[in-house]
């Protein structure tokens, strides 16, 4: 059997998982020789009894069906530890994923990776800042890493393809399957330009438990990891724990201290995370672990960095209207008490303002700036 197969043979076994590779590796050293054990050695070597047995009775339509995938495109990939392509940044996972399937170009595991993540339902600021920041980064030279999950993941990972830039979704399940469906067009188009990865086996659908695994691939392969937006019982969270005990860097963005989203960050910083306003703020913070990285000349504010588009603190400061909506979404009796201006007054200003793509009407009468 050669190396290879052996690894199929493994990561394709129910019950074997990185824990138990672990213990076979420092049995055995390769995966060939811990195939070959004896039932009772790999019992020994704490392989549970429904893995041994599925061990000894391969599937091999279903195996038949992992070659015929990888073989049908070269774009299709499997990365065990061992094969070169396997990112040296997951060393310092607890546990290391022992395999990688993917789908895209794995040269982008080379590149340094920067994180974004946070809540599946953002407000409307929150997921305009991770595709700015997304976008940003990429233009900047950086992989924008992230799940694939709705709102803020999907954002950033938008952001970076705008950029014709580097972006890597991590999965939570088949390289088959795409969760949620809704990110399908999504899924595919950065399997086109980009790269996506997971450590579970083609079939593998959505479950609870799935999710932690992947948060630590991704914090594994980034650099830093950026949260926006989080509540205080969050998915993110728990990214950024695993980045922190992983030694990389940890960002948050700040928010009002109206928005329950934004506690999880405050939490963070908190802890200790770093404070991000502008991604001039990471990239200062990351720039000496990153040998021979120069960011190219950025503007000031993640607006312009994003888009080329004016400052939007100097366009506030010349419009009172604009300065009186702040960074939170706010109603219209409001603006008038904040402008002492005749309600026609706010309701002609906020028409212009919402045709000149400054603001955006919101449901429910309220308002909020673009971007």
């Amino acid at each position: 059997m050669s190396t290879r197969d052996a690894w199929l043979r493994l990561a394709n076994t129910p019950g074997i998982g990185a824990v138990t590779v672990e213990r076979l590796l420092a049995r055995y050293g390769d995966a060939p020789t811990a195939l070959a054990a004896s039932e009772q050695a790999l019992k020994e070597a704490g392989v549970s009894a429904p893995a041994r047995a599925a061990l000894a009775e391969p599937n091999p339509a279903y195996l038949q069906g992992i070659t015929d995938w990888l073989a049908a495109d070269r774009m299709h990939h499997f990365i065990p530890m061992d094969d070169p392509r396997f990112p040296a940044s997951l060393a310092g996972l607890e546990p290391i994923p022992p395999w990688l399937y993917g789908l895209g170009d794995t040269d982008l595991l080379d590149y340094p990776a920067i994180a974004i993540v946070g809540s599946r339902n953002p407000s409307h600021a929150g997921r305009a800042a991770a595709q700015e920041f997304g976008q940003a980064l990429a233009a900047a030279g950086f992989v924008v890493v992230s799940g694939l999950a709705s709102g803020i993941d999907a954002a950033a990972h938008e952001g970076a393809l705008a950029a014709n830039g580097m972006t890597i979704a991590v999965t939570g399940t088949g390289l088959d399957r795409v969760y949620p469906a809704a990110n399908r067009a999504l899924a595919r188009r950065i399997a086109d330009s980009g790269l996506l990865v997971s450590e579970f086996p083609l079939g593998t659908q959505p479950a609870r438990g799935n999710f932690p695994r992947r948060n630590r691939i991704i914090a594994g392969l980034s650099t830093a990891t950026l949260v926006v937006e989080a509540a205080r019982a969050s998915g993110s969270l728990i990214t950024a724990r695993l980045a922190s005990a992983a030694g990389r860097e940890v960002f948050a963005m700040p928010g009002s201290i109206h928005n329950p989203l934004a506690r999880g960050c405050h939490q963070l910083i908190r802890d200790g995370a770093k404070l991000v306003e502008t991604t001039e703020h990471i990239i200062e913070e990351i720039a000496a672990v990153l040998p021979g990285y120069r960011a190219a000349p950025r503007a000031e504010t993640r607006e312009t960095q994003a888009s080329g588009m004016p400052d939007k603190t100097a366009e506030a400061a010349e419009d009172p209207l604009l300065a009186a909506v702040g960074h939170d979404p706010v109603r219209m009796d409001t603006l008038i008490a904040r402008t002492g201006w005749r309600a026609d007054e706010v309701s002609s200003r906020l028409l212009i303002l919402e045709l000149e793509g400054r603001i955006k009407a919101l449901p429910g009468g309220l308002y909020i700036r673009s971007g």
